[in-house]
């Protein structure tokens, strides 16, 4: 009956003869079984389950589960059966607890130095100048000889596509393409034998994106996964890829899977253009040093939020935002408008600085925050000519800056100040007080920042 069954599904049946025996079956959606002593437990992921047991079976599509207390059995659609995969969950029950924080979005906005510091862990090494990512280096010389790489993901993770674009064309030399999957997946896009596909989700599960990375790994494509969850549908998908370890994210909103998929890439860009030699070696030594003190500095982003809880308190009645950025802050601008959305509500968006004279200028007035992500970068003077021309028409500035930026802290009405990096690097950082600011923003309106109205942690459907 399964084979005249359309669309993406999970079904879980009870047998009405037999009603300690379940019958579920999956394509297209999640579906993890746990395995407790003498029970089992039906999820869309693992998080649910680690209260009961650390033992799960991560079901596959056309896979159909019979569970019984004592024994599961899998079939495929021919009725033969299959072994199951047992995956031990690396995950502690402290992990899915506040742990003293008000909210879980709070919680993981402060766990960034830590969850930043444990992709890197293992892998970066500033002191010998190496990293270690043996599925990128089983890769590596088709990734090289690669004519692009095309990004695929949604919602966050599209931004962190947008920023390691940057990065990969900076440090690589490879052309790079980011793809919201949702389009890619229905588009008859150009996919030759050999082009690179990176696929990108916090849960591995995303609908769009794992249908999106099939259909090109049909066509010949390598695909590599960069994704948080263990044993996910996108990481057993891939050719090769790799964790985030950022540990579960139960805030809806996501946080610090943007920042620890910016660690991943950025270190897979570094692996690549170090073997390729498109890199000098003094760059590449010093830009493993600037993404070692990433964690660090994070930590001292962190400190601002209480400064920026009373920024929250002042714009909180706002009905619109701008955030603006040019290069690597481009993407992050993006990103604090779409926190600002999903958190608190207020309409926001996010352009490339040199765009608002585009159309976004005329939104400008009296009553309009505009938050410039205006970090020292090669851009930055340009930045501050964009500032100026809002200042003008007296709009309100809000500027993510760094220490000693005079200019910017005499044009905007009100400053974050954040470390200094590289601009490479600068995104992991200048993301913390937006991030903050739309959480602060949320909590004063009243509004329940964990679980936003309308909106599901993962879209696991179309």
């Amino acid at each position: 009956a399964l084979k005249r069954v359309v669309g993406a599904y999970v079904i879980v049946l009870i047998d009405k003869e037999t009603p300690d025996t379940l019958i579920a079956a999956r394509k297209g959606s999640p579906l993890v079984i746990g395995i407790g002593k003498n029970e089992h437990f039906l999820a869309s992921d693992a998080s649910p389950i680690v209260e009961y047991t650390k033992e799960v079976v991560y079901v596959n599509d056309y896979e159909v589960a019979i569970i019984k207390p004592d024994e599961l059995i899998l079939k495929n659609l021919g009725n033969e059966r299959q072994t199951p995969y047992i995956t031990k969950l690396d995950m502690e029950l402290a992990a899915i607890e506040k742990g003293g924080y008000d909210h879980f979005m709070l919680k993981e906005i402060f766990e960034q130095p830590q969850t930043i510091y444990d992709c890197l862990r293992g892998r970066l090494d500033a002191e010998k100048g190496t990293i270690t990512m043996s599925g990128i280096e089983k890769y590596a010389e088709k990734i090289i000889s690669a004519n692009r790489i095309v990004m695929v993901a949604c919602g966050t993770s599209w931004h962190a596509g947008l920023v390691a674009e940057y990065i990969f064309e900076e440090l690589c030399r490879i052309n790079v393409e980011v793809e919201y999957a949702s389009e890619f997946r229905y588009r008859n896009p150009v996919i030759n034998k050999g082009d690179v596909i990176i696929a990108i989700s916090q849960s591995g599960e995303t609908a769009d994106t794992l249908v999106a990375i099939e259909n090109a790994k049909n066509q010949g494509a390598i695909i590599l996964g960069v994704v948080n969850v263990v044993g996910s549908s996108i990481a057993r998908a891939s050719h090769a890829g790799a964790y985030t370890h950022a540990g579960p994210e139960i805030g809806v909103a996501s946080t610090k899977a943007f920042t620890a998929q910016l660690a991943v890439l950025t270190m897979i860009a570094l692996k690549i253009a170090h073997i390729k030699g498109s890199l000098s070696q003094e760059r590449y030594m010093n830009l493993l040093r600037e993404l070692d003190a990433v964690p660090e500095k994070v930590k001292t982003a962190l400190e601002q939020d209480e400064k920026i809880k009373a920024l929250a308190e002042k714009y909180k009645d706002s009905s619109d935002a701008l955030f603006l950025g040019r290069g690597y802050n481009f993407p992050v601008a993006l990103e604090g408008a779409l926190k600002l959305k999903e958190i608190s509500y207020i309409h926001a968006e996010g352009y490339p600085a040199a765009e608002m004279k585009h159309g976004p200028i005329a939104l400008v007035d009296e009553n309009l925050p505009v938050v410039f992500v205006a970090t020292r970068d090669s851009y930055h003077e340009k930045v501050i000519s964009n500032m100026q021309e809002i200042k003008a028409r007296k709009g309100r500035v809000i500027a993510v800056i760094n220490d000693g930026d005079n200019q910017s802290t005499a044009l905007a009405n009100d400053v974050i100040v954040v470390p200094e990096a590289d601009e490479i690097m600068a995104p992991m950082i200048s993301v913390i007080p937006l991030q903050l600011l739309s959480y602060h923003v949320g909590v004063a309106k009243g509004l329940d920042v964990d679980k936003p109205r309308n909106l599901a942690k993962s879209v696991t459907v179309e």
